[in-house]
């Protein structure tokens, strides 16, 4: 029996079309004494196996495009799916984490491991978008985020979680490392050209906590939140670490 050519794949339907090849041999084969009788109805029997070849190829064939399109979108479902997580746990402006996300996040790390956490609100923000217009206050916006993306360690996270209001959650760092990389962020901001209309500088300040493992957002939020308050009291484009500290998972009742 011969098979496909070379170079060409494998047709599905080869032991039927051996059969029809048999089945032609055996019509023209047939002797005149019994052309009549077996001879037609071996000859009506090849032409109803053609037909259901014929239907049996156009069904496989839909049945190829079928699945083909089927595939197609699959893969477009999974991209929608990974685009809408994306939009439910970043923040649309700036593409870091939102709130929600940043909560989430950071009590997943406190469930085994210390962290620091990091609050910066940018100073007079109010003044930007009443002086110059919304547009350029999102300009702003997107020029902090840009500072803390060169300024922050590979492991560390920012997320906006109110108007001009960001964290930055830095796993396994203590408090003094913590105020280091502050510091590092305020003075990049405090350099960035934001080509604000009057020329003024655009500044931040910075409240930092640490929390062991065992914490939860809420409480290490607070205390930052807290030295954050003690800054714009101070005269802003300051970092201040909470002077309280949280208390230890063995320590919690």
């Amino acid at each position: 029996m011969l098979g496909a050519p070379s170079g060409h794949p494998p047709d599905i339907f080869d032991a039927e079309n051996q059969t029809l090849l048999a089945a032609r041999a055996a019509h023209a084969a047939c002797p005149s004494s019994a052309q009549e009788a077996c001879g037609q109805a071996l000859g009506d029997l090849i032409l109803a196996y053609e037909r259901l070849l014929r239907e049996t190829r156009r069904l496989v064939r839909r049945s190829d495009r079928a699945e083909l399109e089927m595939n197609q979108m699959n893969t477009r479902l999974q991209d929608l799916a990974a685009e809408l997580e994306h939009r439910a746990n970043h923040d649309p402006l700036t593409g870091v984490l939102n709130r929600a996300a940043v909560i989430e996040l950071v009590n997943q790390h406190f469930g085994r491991e210390d962290l620091a956490l990091i609050v910066l609100d940018i100073d007079h923000f109010k003044r930007i978008n009443d002086s110059f217009g919304h547009p350029m206050g999102d300009r702003v916006i997107q020029g902090i985020v840009a500072c803390l993306q060169t300024v922050v360690p590979t492991t560390a996270h920012i997320g906006r979680v109110g108007g001009e209001e960001f964290t930055v959650v830095l796993p396994r760092h203590g408090g003094a490392a913590s105020e280091r990389v502050a510091q590092d962020l305020r003075h990049a901001i405090e350099a960035y050209a934001f080509d604000l209309p009057d020329g003024s500088s655009v500044t931040a300040s910075f409240g930092v906590c640490w929390g062991p493992a065992g914490s939860d957002f809420d409480s290490a939020y607070g205390l930052a939140d807290e030295a954050l308050y003690v800054a714009k009291r101070g005269g802003r484009n300051q970092v201040r670490l909470a002077t309280n500290t949280l208390p230890s998972a063995e320590h919690v009742v």
